[in-house]
């Protein structure tokens, strides 16, 4: 195969990972947001929790028609990947309740520069000045956008601080821990969701009554809420998946750039079925601006040192200069 056909090979791979992630996170938004504002099952780790049952479920019939292969993960990076995973969860539950609107949006723009320093420490990743300017514009975007009443509290402070550092240490650790144990999509998958639906569903019950003052089991089940809630799990399989696939693919960082793009998406959708609340001069810039921001941030970080690895120089030998060079692997070169 020659290189210019792999290149359009991966483009489309790539392409198809952004569309199937952007299709089920907007899909179970607009679900959830049916079953929780409509049917008031406002009980959201315990539902995070049946998704990872779902998924489950979907990694163990994968496994027996032989899909998924048998692979290894260590139990100490299992645990702290679920770890911090589950307090990812639990802390933007908890922040959504515990601060205004405003700021927990600006917690989770603040995710993009916390990926951006993990890949840094961890990685030694060097940005060109472009990817830099290129992810300021998201966040200028994203934040005219999305960014109303900002008011803050220091236990909401607190929450925002372990939703953001453990959410960016989660999917720093997907990406890390496929390329260290070469590990597929649906392999990190089988490892980590069986134990994510379990600590889910023990936790979840105990956090969701002292988010909501009410209990998961005395909630009222109907016909259409069970609809719902079933909807929720089947498409959480392909948000899971998806999230792993375009993070083991990329990174950290660019998924959490080019996932605003879910944000805009959401927001046009809201304002295409359900009125033009809210459409106002300043979203349309602000969606304008971070579009462009995204266009900017793939182009500037697939240049030649957009977005790469620092390379070390080799003490001086008396070999000849030739044999000091090293030939960057697909996966230390680029990323």
């Amino acid at each position: 195969m020659t290189p210019s056909s792999k290149a359009d090979k991966k483009a489309a791979i790539d392409i198809a990972a952004w569309m199937f992630n952007i299709v089920t996170s907007v899909g179970i938004i607009i679900v959830n947001k049916a079953l929780m504002a409509t049917y008031g099952f406002t009980f959201a780790t315990t539902l995070t929790g049946l998704h990872f049952v779902t998924t489950t479920l979907m990694t163990i019939v994968l496994r027996w028609l032989g899909y998924i292969q048998p692979s290894h993960l260590p139990i100490p990076d299992l645990l702290k990947f679920v770890l911090f995973a589950n307090f990812s969860i639990v802390g933007m539950n908890v922040s959504l309740m515990w601060n205004s609107v405003g700021f927990y949006q600006i917690a989770k723009l603040s995710m993009i520069p916390v990926s951006c320093l993990l890949e840094v420490a961890f990685d030694k990743i060097r940005y060109s000045r472009d990817t830099k300017l290129s992810i300021l514009i998201v966040l200028v975007g994203v934040a005219v956008c999305t960014v109303t009443d900002v008011s803050v509290n220091t236990k909401g402070f607190v929450a925002a601080v372990i939703a953001v550092w453990s959410t960016a240490l989660q999917q720093y650790y997907v990406h890390h821990l496929q390329r260290k144990y070469q590990l597929s999509s649906f392999n990190l998958l089988g490892h980590t969701a069986p134990i994510q639906a379990g600590s889910l569903l023990l936790l979840g019950p105990f956090v969701d009554y002292w988010l909501t003052s009410k209990r998961v089991d005395a909630f009222s089940y109907d016909s259409a809420s069970l609809f719902f809630l079933i909807l929720s799990c089947t498409i959480a399989i392909g948000t899971n998946l998806s999230q792993f696939i375009c993070i083991g693919r990329f990174t950290a960082v660019t998924f959490q750039v080019l996932g605003h793009m879910k944000t805009i998406l959401v927001l046009t959708l809201g304002f295409v079925f359900f009125g033009r609340e809210g459409l106002n001069l300043h979203v349309v810039i602000g969606m304008i601006i971070a579009i462009l921001g995204m266009i900017w941030y793939g182009n500037a970080s697939s240049k030649p040192g957009g977005k790469e690895r620092r390379s070390y120089s080799l003490p001086k030998t008396s070999q000849p200069k030739k044999d000091l060079l090293l030939e960057p692997s697909d996966s230390d070169a680029k990323v």
